[in-house]
């Protein structure tokens, strides 16, 4: 396989089974990348996440270019061979680091300049510099330079952040034409805020455009999950049927069921490898806080019904004792527990898909999942 490119497999309602076909693999889609931020995905072996069924990870370009730099990571082979993992990576393009992070940015037409938050030093991330970056790493999907805003906001603020990012768009168009390499992918950024008709005129504009696949951002920046779902149904009905949809830094299970049914095909959230380090994993029994004095004494495994290793032959006795003590061994292994979960999820919802029932799984797996949300106990 030498080119990018999608194919819809079944359709059931809104949910979506595909494959998007990369020059290093196929992505089984609905899926849900693991996110290794710094080239690598926190407290597990390139192989863990491998055996957890993951087809595609992410890999963050703010970070990376902060440490150890783009430059660096190319002249030593490019971020697969720099972190050994030889399947799909998808960077983004820092613009949500760069607002979240960095210390006095300033956004302009032409980019956006920052003091990085490991040093201090200065920095000008500009469309093109963040498709450069992202060829530099040699990441097989990229995404353009946007203006991630919080949410609450005013029309106003949400037009203009929608409309500087369509502009930045098509520079980043431009810029990966010059410089990327063939099977690679641009993806455009819809935004808007959560006002319908912004996320109209973007979702048609940037379709117009004729990107490979699109994303939709700006979103699980504090609106909640019902403004969430109700933003998705305005948007994904204008983007393109043939082309892949993804819903970035999301989310919880009931978030990824819930934004399945509404047609999204790809996800990537830090909540699985960020919860296994705190002490907490996901079940299909519902959420288990290892650090409850509760589980001292428990000798069952942390969840029979899992096909991963550290679900099955650890008691919660032991990954309790591990958690209280501070022992690194008891993140790595709730990590992977939830890294694979999330996989296992992934693969029941195509399952689901292809078989004409997804309707009937996500009735019986709401309520479930509604225990599954890592909010401590």
């Amino acid at each position: 396989m030498s080119s990018f490119g999608y194919r819809l497999i079944a359709q059931d309602s809104g949910a979506r089974l595909g494959e998007i076909t990369t020059p290093r693999g196929i992505i089984r889609t609905p899926a849900f990348m693991p996110v290794g931020t710094a080239a690598t995905v926190k407290a597990l072996y390139p192989e863990q996440v491998k055996q957890a069924g993951a087809d595609i990870i992410l890999a963050n370009t703010y970070h990376l270019m902060l440490r150890p730099g783009a430059e660096r990571v190319a002249r030593l082979g490019g971020l697969h061979k720099f972190m050994r993992w030889d399947g799909p990576i998808l960077t983004d393009s820092g613009g949500f680091q760069v607002m979240s992070l960095a210390g006095l940015r300033n956004i302009t037409e032409e980019g956006v300049s920052f003091r990085s938050h490991v040093d201090g030093s200065k920095h000008m991330l500009t469309p093109e510099r963040a498709i450069e970056i992202q060829c530099l790493l040699g990441s097989d999907i990229q995404m353009q330079l946007d203006e991630c805003i919080a949410l609450p906001a005013k029309i106003d603020e949400a037009r203009r952040a929608m409309e500087l990012s369509l502009r930045w768009a098509r520079r980043c168009q431009r810029a990966f034409a010059d410089m990327a390499k063939p099977g690679q992918a641009l993806f455009g950024i819809v935004q808007g805020g959560t006002y319908p008709e912004l996320r109209r005129q973007s979702a048609e504009e940037l379709a117009a455009m004729d990107f490979p696949g699109y994303a939709v951002g700006g979103l699980a920046v504090g609106e909640g999950q019902a403004a969430m779902l109700e933003t998705l149904e305005r948007t994904v009905p204008y983007l393109p049927k043939n082309k892949p949809r993804y819903l970035m830094g999301v989310g919880t299970p009931s978030d990824l069921i819930e934004s399945v049914a509404r047609g999204i095909d790809m996800f990537d959230c830090v909540m699985p490898t960020r919860a296994g380090r705190h002490g907490l994993a996901f079940t299909w029994s519902g959420r288990v806080n290892l650090r409850n004095a509760r589980h001292a004494e428990d000798p069952r495994p942390l969840d029979e019904k899992s096909s991963c290793p550290a679900a099955r032959e650890y008691s919660r006795a032991y990954l309790h004792h591990l958690v209280k003590a501070g022992e690194f061994l008891g993140a790595m292994l709730l990590t992977w527990n939830n890294v694979w979960f999330y996989q296992e999820l992934m693969a029941a919802i195509r399952r689901a898909i292809a078989e004409g029932r997804f309707a009937e799984f996500a009735a019986e797996y709401r309520d479930r999942l509604a225990n599954l949300e890592p909010n401590g106990e």
